[in-house]
């Protein structure tokens, strides 16, 4: 388990949506000091919330934050993109950039703080999935997210030997501006930031936000045809 209080935190894509309730719910938990990242950051009336500029697919913007951030204990990755690609029909170029941002750029964001982390103790890594990460049918989004459940479970086993608690994360859509054309049921983002916090201090290694995504990780025990999921492209 990882404590929030005291902690200090970096959560990627965090001026907006998930990413912006998460800073919110880790600063109400007691946290010292979370760095907020955004593309293009705007500055916070918040003390404890330092704005920072990132762009996951950056290698150089990754390692400048790296350099600034070393004092960090906790790190979400939040950041992605939502391309409407399917994997035939879709622009490659969009399927292309979905797996660099929603994929690599995560990876590059462990790697970047993982000897950070374990400076500071172990803390904890917190990558955001999502029940698409076990649904067919979602295009370049989906895989892209089921990629990133696999390299989750991998840097599990990989930062074990530091001590980095390593947490992943799934739930169904969010009223968020990234899925707001998609009708649907949708959690409100504080909920989902609630639901993080209290895992990552409870010590899991997985949570599970929502029913929906209960249903779907039950559902891969059985044929991959009960796997599909509609969702608009």
């Amino acid at each position: 388990m990882t404590a929030i209080q005291g902690s200090v935190a970096l959560v990627t894509g965090g001026q907006r949506g998930i990413g912006k309730a998460l800073v919110e719910e880790l600063l109400r938990r007691g946290a010292a000091k979370v760095y907020a990242t955004a593309r293009r950051p705007a500055p916070s009336a918040d003390p404890r919330v330092e704005a920072v500029a990132l762009d996951v697919t950056d290698p150089a913007s990754v390692e400048a934050l790296a350099a600034r951030a070393g004092d960090v204990t906790l790190v979400v990755n939040n950041a992605g993109v939502l391309y409407p690609s399917g994997l035939l029909t879709g622009d490659l170029a969009d399927i292309v950039a979905t797996f660099e941002t929603n994929v690599f750029g995560a990876l590059r964001v462990a790697r970047a703080f993982a000897p950070i982390l374990a400076a500071n103790g172990g803390g904890a890594l917190v990558d955001m999935h999502s029940l698409l990460s076990w649904g067919a049918g979602a295009g370049a989004y989906g895989a892209s997210k089921a990629a990133l459940w696999s390299v989750t479970n991998s840097l599990r086993v990989e930062l074990a030997p530091q001590g980095t608690q390593v947490v992943g994360v799934h739930l169904g859509f969010a009223d968020t501006e990234m899925v707001a054309a998609i009708p649907t049921g949708k959690i409100a983002p504080a909920l989902v930031a609630a639901a993080v916090a209290d895992g990552v201090e409870k010590g899991d290694s997985e949570v599970l936000v929502d029913e929906a995504s209960r249903r779907m990780k039950a559902a891969l025990a059985g044929p991959v045809e009960g796997l599909t999921v509609a969702v608009g492209r």
